[in-house]
């Protein structure tokens, strides 16, 4: 049955608004962000010169597809300060991306850019239950990363108790969960798998805790990986997403409707396009999500390819939320591997590995190269339980592995059942690929 009753907070209340005012909102936001992109941002100003665009050419919402794309290549030729739209002296802070080689991507925040920041990542915490009677501690990093920070402004302002404790010293956050009666926590799933294992270890039973709501983003996750977490510690999971280009945390968080999120497309206009071509697709087809941002000053980007892989509906949710939904995000259309000219993606072996008993969901694919021959190594953690046990027990589980692996993508693959704790953890994001071959 839906539910149309729009909860007390006003923070809240922007999840319910009326499409036509929504859109209106959308289009005064739109209008005023492009114009104050092309006249105050050089990288903009050369941009739309090169289109033979000018703001004004922007009528109607439907006009966004005229504006050129912004990719993270821009942001890194961009390096560090070439796609602000503010004097320095109205920025107040930054964050950079957690990239793996070369120069961070920087990103910009004026005070009210925190402000529209604070506040969505709010409207995620709020969408998922939790009140200003709430005890939350944050297990991102605080550092150039935007997880930590976003999640702590939002908890502050929807006035839930913040423990800033930050990623890894994971025995210590064990204690804080006990001591302190830790309601709700925020961090990666990885982390919070690794946070289950370590509290198994001390003998301390989570599903006896005062935790009820866990908050995971960063990376992607399964469905199966969701179940363990629940059916291990009694909480609720709830999905949230962001982007450090776009804002951080917060662009979008989960309902109790359905599986997926809703992006707060009063802050962050959404468009699906194809991943090949970039022509824009329309509601219900999926493609790559493109956003841009309706009121974010310091960098203002328009029609920015995030790479996720996901669908957009815009019916009004069971929730009752106004808000478009986005499916749940399984894979990118840049972390794609070929291996033998198979396309394989991180997220269908970690679906695969979790219904596998006997291994847990912390795993490695190793690609290497000999000649002109692609060879892949799935390195996967055995419980402890299983570590132990005999040869043939462990060889029959290999056996196992391969042949779903073999079922799924049609090659023989090398799999490699490591110790417990072998494979690295993170608070941030988890690398799930090593790809060893030449360039």
């Amino acid at each position: 049955m839906e539910n149309t009753a729009k909860p007390s907070n006003p923070l809240s209340q922007k999840d319910f608004m009326e499409r036509p005012q929504l859109e209106a909102l959308q289009f005064e936001r739109l209008q005023k962000i492009v114009k104050h992109a092309y006249e105050h941002s050089p990288f903009y100003t050369k941009a739309f010169d090169a289109k033979g665009l000018k703001p004004e050419d922007i009528r109607c919402l439907a006009d966004i597809v005229k504006l050129p794309f912004t990719q993270k290549t821009d942001l890194r030729d961009n390096y560090p300060y070439g796609l602000n739209a503010v004097p320095r002296s109205e920025i107040v802070r930054l964050h950079a991306s957690s990239g793996t080689t070369g120069k961070p991507i920087v990103v910009s925040y004026t005070r009210g850019d925190l402000e529209t920041w604070s506040e969505t990542a709010a409207r995620c915490f709020l969408m998922g239950g939790v009140t200003e009677e709430d005890i939350a501690v944050i297990g991102y990093g605080y550092s150039l990363f935007t997880g930590g920070m976003g999640a702590h402004q939002g908890m502050e302002r929807v006035g839930a108790t913040v423990i800033p404790q930050g990623g890894g010293n994971t025995e210590k956050l064990c204690m804080l969960i006990q001591d302190l009666g830790v309601t709700t926590i925020c961090c990666t799933p990885s982390f919070f798998i690794h946070l289950m294992e370590v509290a198994e270890k001390l003998g301390i039973d989570l599903r006896k805790s005062t935790l009820r709501h866990g908050f995971f983003g960063a990376e992607p996750w399964t469905d199966e990986m969701r179940q363990r977490m629940e059916q291990g510690t009694g909480i609720k999971t709830h999905d949230i997403f962001g982007l450090s280009e776009i804002m951080g945390p917060g662009v979008a968080g989960g309902c109790d409707g359905r599986p997926g999120m809703h992006i707060f497309e009063d802050h962050y206009f959404p468009e699906i396009v194809d991943p090949q071509t970039g022509e824009q697709l329309p509601p219900g087809c999926e493609g790559e999500l493109v956003l841009t941002t309706l009121d974010k000053w310091a960098m203002p980007l328009l029609r920015y390819r995030t790479h996720d892989i996901t669908r957009l509906t815009y019916e009004r949710c069971s929730c009752g939320r106004t808000l478009v939904h986005m499916d749940p995000i399984r894979r990118r259309s840049d972390d794609m591997l070929i291996v033998r000219g198979v396309n394989l993606f991180p997220s269908q072996v970690e679906a695969l590995l979790l219904q596998v008993k006997g291994i847990v969901p912390h795993y490695e694919l190793v690609v290497t190269r000999e000649g002109a021959m692609d060879d892949l190594e799935v390195r996967v953690e055995v419980t402890p339980e299983l570590f132990g046990d005999q040869v043939s027990v462990l060889e029959s589980l290999r056996k196992e592995i391969s042949l779903k692996i073999k079922s799924m993508i049609g090659i023989n693959a090398k799999i490699t059942l490591v110790e417990p704790g072998s494979i690295a953890r993170s608070a941030g994001k988890t690398k799930h690929v090593i790809d060893k071959r030449q360039k």
